[in-house]
């Protein structure tokens, strides 16, 4: 994978285990600060539990998930996990202050073109309320609503598919 754009300082690459302890910070302020306009405070909280908030916690998840890291000065800002034996984007999450930038977009067209590369033809996800929008926007197909429990709380997300096609460049 290579640079966003020439000068950018975004790069995007695979995953590294020393990324896990910036994933989980990625993780944990997208969910309580990026999606304070369409989670509660306690659904929040609660979706944002669910997974440490520990390095060690993000590297295992590198080794269940193929991981695709934005980096910004070495640290990661942004990450995508693929489950490619399910045909499904398992997570995509961006630093809160970085959000619309283009750089979750550019996650999933390197997810994309690395799931068309395995001879995948369709993708799911079940995104957030904040995501789902912007993926709609991209040629995403609307699959229905289901709610999800998260530590007590329900979370509604947003299931979604997308038939993978080659771009011509």
């Amino acid at each position: 994978m290579k640079q966003a754009e020439s000068g950018a300082r975004i790069h995007y690459r695979d995953a590294r285990p020393r990324d896990g302890a910036d994933q989980a910070e990625v993780f944990h302020h997208a969910v309580m600060q990026g999606s304070h306009a369409h989670y509660t405070l306690a659904q929040r909280r609660a979706w944002a539990s669910v997974l440490p908030r520990e390095a060690s916690a993000w590297r295992a998840r590198q080794a269940l998930y193929r991981t695709l890291v934005a980096s910004c000065d070495g640290r990661c800002v942004g990450f995508l996990e693929l489950d490619s034996p399910a045909q499904r984007i398992e997570t995509l999450y961006v630093w809160p202050s970085l959000s619309h930038r283009g750089i979750g977009s550019t996650l999933l067209i390197h997810a994309e073109r690395i799931m068309l590369e395995q001879g995948i033809a369709r993708i799911t996800i079940a995104a957030s309320l904040m995501l789902a929008e912007g993926l709609q926007r991209r040629g995403w197909r609307y699959r229905g609503e289901e709610w999800v429990e998260r530590g007590g709380e329900s979370l509604p997300r947003i299931k979604l598919d997308k038939r993978l096609t080659l771009v011509e460049t």
